[in-house]
C-alpha cells in the first residue's frame, strides 16, 4: 500500500497547497482554507482507493467536505486498499492570510484502523525527537522534561529550544520554561509543523509543549512515528459536550496518556506535507508564468523512507518553465 500511495498522497497535498497559496497575504483565512479543502477533496477522488476520513474538517453537519466519516477515492474495481485518512487541508490559515512563514497542507494515511478516531477538541502534547524518545514524561513538570531532553542530547538546558503556541493558556508553561533556562520559540500557529521539526536534525527545535488541536495531534503522531520521534498526549476538553463526544469515541479518561503508537498504530503509515509559505522544513509555493513550483516531504513507516520532492507544475504546456536549480 505504501509504495502505491506515497506519490498519490503528495499529489493531494500539492493540489491543496497551490490552491491556498494564491491567497497568501490577502487576509482571507477562510477563503484560503476552503480553496485547500476543495482542491484536496477533488484530487483524492482521482486516487484508486477506498478511503475514509477519520480526522477532517469536523463532523458531517459542520463541514461540507472532508468531514469525519466521508468516503473518498475513485473506488472503482475490486482489490483496492481500504485506507483511513487524517487531513489538515491547511495548517496555518492565519499564516497564509498574513503572508507569514510555516503554513503547510498535510495528511496521514494508514490501513483501516491505523489512525485513532479523535474528537475535534484539544490535546496536551509533548513532542521530542529520536534522542529523547523514552526519556520524557508528560506527567512530569516542564522543568524536569527540559532537563531530561538536555541530558539525552548531551547539552545544557540553555541550549534547548522548546516551541510553544502563543496562547493565554500557556502563560504558566512559558514562565516555568523561562525559569528553567530553556530557550522558547513562540509561534502563532502551526504546532504540527513544529513537532515535525523537533524530529529533524538541523532545525534547531528540540521539543514542542503545550495544548493544541487533537486532530493535528493524530497527524503529528503519524509523522513522528515515521521519523522515530515521540509524542505523548492527554485529551483536554473545552466543554461538557466535547467531553461527552470524546467519551462516546472511547476517550473519556482525561488522565490517560496516549503514546505515539496509541494515536498512529498502523504498520503502513504514510505522511505527506507540502509547503504553502516558506518555513524551516519546506519552501512555499512559487508561481511563475504558466505554472508553479512546490516543495513537499513524504514519509513511509514500513519502508523507512523520507523523501523531499521538488515539483514543477506546468499549467500551460505551451509555456515551458525555466527551471532554476
Amino acid at each position: 500500500m505504501e509504495q502505491s500511495l506515497t506519490l498519490e498522497m503528495v499529489r493531494v497535498t500539492e493540489a491543496a497547497a497551490i490552491a491556498s497559496a494564491r491567497y497568501m497575504g490577502r487576509g482571507a483565512r477562510d477563503a484560503a482554507d476552503l480553496a485547500a479543502t476543495e482542491a484536496m477533496r477533488r484530487t483524492m477522488d482521482e486516487v484508486d482507493m477506498h478511503g475514509t476520513i477519520v480526522i477532517g474538517e469536523g463532523e458531517r453537519d459542520e463541514a461540507p467536505m472532508l468531514y469525519i466519516g466521508e468516503q473518498v477515492g475513485r473506488a472503482e474495481g475490486d482489490g483496492l486498499p481500504e485506507i483511513d485518512i487524517a487531513v489538515d487541508p491547511l495548517e496555518g490559515t492565519n499564516l497564509v492570510a498574513l503572508g507569514q512563514a510555516g503554513a503547510i497542507t498535510v495528511l496521514a494515511a494508514s490501513e483501516k484502523g491505523g489512525l485513532v478516531h479523535a474528537p475535534d477538541t484539544y490535546l496536551e502534547k509533548l513532542c521530542v525527537g529520536p534522542p529523547a524518545v523514552g526519556k520524557v514524561d508528560i506527567t512530569a513538570s516542564p522543568t524536569e522534561n527540559v532537563n531530561r531532553i538536555a541530558e539525552a542530547l548531551g547539552r545544557k538546558v540553555g541550549d534547548i529550544t522548546v516551541v510553544v503556541l502563543e496562547r493565554p493558556r500557556h502563560v504558566d508553561l512559558i514562565a516555568e520554561l523561562r525559569s528553567a533556562g530553556a530557550r522558547i520559540k513562540l509561534i502563532g500557529d502551526g504546532d504540527l509543523s513544529a513537532a515535525i521539526s523537533c524530529a529533524v536534525q538541523g532545525t534547531g527545535v528540540h521539543a514542542v509543549m503545550g495544548i493544541g488541536g487533537a486532530p493535528e495531534g493524530v497527524i503529528t503522531a503519524a509523522a513522528l512515528r515515521c521519523l522515530g520521534g515521540e509524542i505523548q498526549a492527554r485529551f483536554r476538553y473545552r466543554s461538557p459536550e466535547e467531553r461527552e463526544r470524546g467519551a462516546r469515541m472511547g476517550h473519556g479518561d482525561e488522565t490517560r496518556v496516549y503514546s505515539t503508537e496509541d494515536l498512529a498504530s498502523g504498520e503502513n503509515l504514510v505522511f505527506a506535507a507540502t509547503g504553502v509559505t516558506a518555513g524551516d522544513l519546506l519552501q512555499g509555493v512559487r508561481f511563475f508564468g504558466g505554472g508553479a513550483r512546490t516543495h513537499s516531504m513524504v514519509m513511509a513507516y514500513r519502508t523507512k523512507t523520507v523523501r523531499f520532492i521538488d515539483t514543477v507544475h506546468m499549467f500551460e504546456r505551451d509555456t515551458p518553465p525555466r527551471v532554476r536549480l
